[in-house]
């Protein structure tokens, strides 16, 4: 029996009071996806508000396309569901045998503190499922809190977007958390590689990638996780 992986996509797109526009980062959906589809898993794509999850225009840039996103622009079933991703209430861990988060700054916003998406993370960890997340993604995780009530990264090794990585892209002062010192404050063993190299950590079924180029090897972590639990 395939794999089924729930993605977990923001649905803000406004990237503070700067008046532009954020959202996922293309890659950090397109390269897991496509590690996800291509091991024969199906995929299930949601978003708080459901339709489609908004897109950060930085990541569609032409120096930020990848083979990945490229294949993600030209398949149209791809675009079909993104453009009508699930309610993110409606998701139930039973049905899914792993999460993802992709990450862009949307997450930030919407997802640090949705109830829906906190709820869902809690039950997979307790269900001993995979919680996978990348880039700023991790966010999601810092309100989460384990069976004992403690936070969830408490004593736990993770990584995440790197506060030199938020002022190299100059956005330190307009994101409401940096990733790297929330996770620290909820007791997280955080680590990190070089600014904008691919980094992974895994600490049981808690899977944390550091940046865009950590994408694909995030997704390939967690379906080696999948394929020792099976």
């Amino acid at each position: 029996m395939s794999k089924r992986i729930l993605v977990v996509l923001t649905s803000h797109d406004q990237l503070g009071d700067t008046g532009n526009k954020t959202g996922f980062w293309l890659e950090e959906l397109a390269a897991p996806y496509y590690v996800f589809k291509d091991a024969g898993a199906e995929v299930t794509l949601a978003s708080p508000k459901g339709g489609q999850a908004p897109l950060d225009p930085t990541s569609d840039a032409e120096d930020s396309q990848t083979d990945e996103t490229r294949r993600f622009k030209q398949d149209e079933h791809a675009n079909a569901e993104l453009a009508a991703t699930h309610r993110l209430r409606d998701m139930k861990a039973d049905d899914f045998d792993a999460v993802f988060y992709p990450g862009g700054h949307g997450p930030l916003w919407d997802l640090v503190d949705d109830a829906d998406s906190i709820r869902l993370i809690e039950t997979f960890i307790a269900q001993g499922k995979p919680v996978a997340s990348v880039c700023h993604a991790p966010i999601v995780l810092v309100n989460a809190k384990s069976s004992d009530g403690e936070p969830l990264v408490k004593g736990r090794q993770v990584t995440g977007f790197t506060n030199g990585e938020e002022e190299a892209v100059g956005l330190t002062n307009v994101v409401p958390h940096l990733v790297e010192d929330a996770l620290q404050e909820c007791g997280g063993l955080y680590t990190k590689a070089e600014d904008f190299t691919p980094y992974v950590r895994e600490d049981g079924p808690l899977i944390t990638g550091q940046n865009p180029p950590s994408s694909a090897q995030t997704a390939e972590t967690l379906m080696a996780w999948l394929a020792r639990s099976s």
